[in-house]
């Protein structure tokens, strides 16, 4: 056994009592050096996990390829054990605390054996942040290590700002113990889905995650911790944990703007926060693409901090059409997870702009050729990437004290109804626009088409508690500060469509049109019209100068379709219905002056 870096009792303790529980052969306390990350991935190459890059073509970079039952977050395995059921709410699987750590101890009994317990230490924030967060994961997978390493702080340095103070419990084992002798798997799970299980303890608070070695269910710093544990924690010490990225515009003239936004899966929100804008003189810097941490200042304006220090992006559609910085991002110290591997031994993916290699080792390791028949990148395939390699990266996205946000933009995929941008009439009705948050799923997703999923604040896989009492959080910040003060906020649709079926806005770096509108309105120079829904720009108010856009389109991205508009409020009124009783009053009567509005 290493020696431990610390003298936390707690923490030794801890980590002693989960050792005599899954029974690794040796622990090993990370420290977070390079010489340890060498020494780890090299043992991973050793052991087939890991495929080395060409060095040539992608200097420290490694292709990991996972088992085809482990491949994605499984929501449906994922829990929180709250005391009460009714805190946990409908919006997530909620267990009995005491049932699920009994079910819990049997699976991790002897669960490492054969296999060293790593000791991770990570700190979601810097570490001078008066919200960061310090979570210590228990794990056996040195994959995790890797990706940790890369997605936090993580290492002596955390150890040493903890002291003797608190940290989050995190236990996580891939739960395939080996047998004396036994030969090991280059990817190593439980290969039965029943049998994994991601669980979150509020109250205690901890997680424990047993069966997959996968992203967010092993990386237990990231939705884990960063949103499920943090808005249980952010609630009670009067913050805000968010699926939000959060970027910088910068004028012309050198003003900035702090933006963050919520969008759900599949509506772009890496691309948003490494935008190009193609507006000449307006620039965009990029503090985070996933994970804000919103706190409020004592000048009584909204704060944000990304609390990650990596990005864990789905590499298919990631493009120098799409997303050029993170193209740039990922050439180097990445590591690929479920991606092809070329013959000259680089990446390869679908809609990565580049053609097609002649033969290529598909992410499951078998041999592919264009038009086979199946993918060879999986559509969940990702890239785990230091966000300082971002050519973007904003010069203050490890300030401790965060960014002060002009603006919060909430979006979706609506091929309908939805308007290009509309701003809120005031801070409850905003929170209203977040709650009502949804999308059109595409094929590729549920099978069924065009099915809308109402997915709040995008946060209905990540809030740690009853969505209805995460409403009325958002809701007391009113009460809390001068709402003058507090960000403006917006509901913005890149994914209008016309009646044939033409998509009617050009989106990606075109975006930044309707972000210099969004800050022309937080000074109060630019035009709108009042409307039942919102403010919406005058046509003539957005920069579309260089676009060449018909005018019917512009017209019909900034229309309001009032029967279109009716179906929502009834829509959104059935999905209220979920929460009972507890979905805040202000809500509900700012869906009743909708209603009005558009009669």
């Amino acid at each position: 056994m290493a020696q431990p870096l610390t003298h936390n009792q707690r923490l030794l303790h801890w980590v002693n009592e989960m050792a005599q529980l899954c029974q690794p052969t040796q622990i090993h306390w990370c420290d977070g050096s390079e010489a340890e990350n060498s020494h780890l991935c090299n043992l991973m190459v050793q052991n087939g996990t890991f495929t080395r890059l060409n060095p040539d073509k992608r200097p420290g970079c490694f292709l990991a390829r996972s088992h085809p039952s482990d491949v994605a977050r499984v929501e449906d395995r994922t829990f929180i054990c709250s005391a009460r059921r009714e805190d946990a709410g409908p919006n997530n699987n909620w267990a009995d605390p005491a049932e699920m750590k009994n079910t819990l101890r049997r699976l991790f009994q002897g669960s490492m054996a054969g296999r060293t317990m790593y000791v991770i230490p990570f700190s979601m924030g810097p570490l001078e942040s008066p919200i960061r967060k310090v979570g210590i994961e228990l794990t056996d997978s040195p994959y995790v290590v890797a990706n940790m390493r890369i997605m936090t702080r993580m290492g002596r340095e955390v150890l040493q700002a903890l002291g003797d103070g608190d940290f989050i419990p995190c236990l996580h084992s891939v739960g395939a113990p080996l047998k004396p002798g036994q030969t090991d798997v280059p990817w190593p799970c439980e290969p039965d889905p029943a049998k994994k299980y991601i669980v979150h303890f509020p109250e205690d608070p901890s997680i424990w995650s047993y069966g997959s070695g996968y992203g967010g269910n092993a990386l237990l710093g990231k939705k884990c911790l960063a949103l499920r544990i943090a808005s249980v924690a952010a609630r009670r010490e009067g913050w805000l944990a968010e699926h939000m990225l959060i970027l910088c515009l910068t004028s012309p003239q050198g003003k900035k703007y702090y933006i963050a936004a919520a969008f759900p899966s599949a509506c772009g929100k890496t691309n948003l926060a490494m935008m190009r804008p193609t507006l000449p003189g307006w620039k965009v810097t990029c503090l985070g693409d996933d994970i804000a941490w919103i706190r409020l200042g004592q000048d009584g304006r909204l704060y944000a901090m990304n609390p990650e220090t990596g990005f864990f992006g789905v590499a298919p559609g990631t493009s120098q059409n799409s997303n050029p910085n993170a193209i740039a991002t990922i050439n180097r110290n990445t590591i690929f997870t479920n991606v092809a591997l070329t013959p000259d031994g680089d990446v390869w993916w679908e809609d990565m702009g580049v053609p097609a290699p002649a033969s290529a080792i598909d992410w499951q390791g078998q041999e592919w050729k264009p038009g086979c028949g199946r993918k060879a990148a999986h559509p969940n395939s990702r890239f785990t990437a230091p966000a300082a390699q971002c050519p973007v990266i904003d010069p203050d996205w490890q300030r401790p004290e965060g960014v002060p946000l002009s603006a919060i933009l909430f979006g979706g995929r609506r091929p309908s109804t939805i308007p290009l941008v509309n701003e809120a009439l005031s801070w409850e009705h905003g929170v209203f626009l977040g709650s009502a948050c949804g999308s059109e799923t595409t094929a590729a997703a549920l099978g069924k088409a065009g099915v809308l999923r109402r997915d709040p604040f995008a946060m209905l896989p990540f809030c740690g508690y009853n969505m209805a009492d995460y409403f009325a959080h958002w809701l007391s910040f009113a009460q809390k500060t001068d709402p003058a003060k507090l960000p403006k906020i917006y509901f913005v649709n890149w994914f209008r469509k016309s009646d044939t079926d033409r998509w009617l806005w050009p989106g990606y770096g075109e975006n930044g049109r309707v972000l210099k509108w969004i800050c022309e309105r937080v000074e109060g120079t630019a035009k709108a019209v009042s409307t039942p829904i919102g403010n919406l720009p005058t046509p003539d108010a957005l920069d579309l100068s260089g676009l060449n856009l018909p005018a019917e389109d512009v017209q019909e991205l900034l229309s309001v379709d009032k029967s279109g508009w009716l179906a929502e409020v009834n829509n959104i009124e059935e999905y209220y219905k979920n929460y009972g009783d507890r979905i805040p009053e202000p809500l509900l009567r700012q869906l009743a002056q909708l209603r009005q509005r558009l009669q």
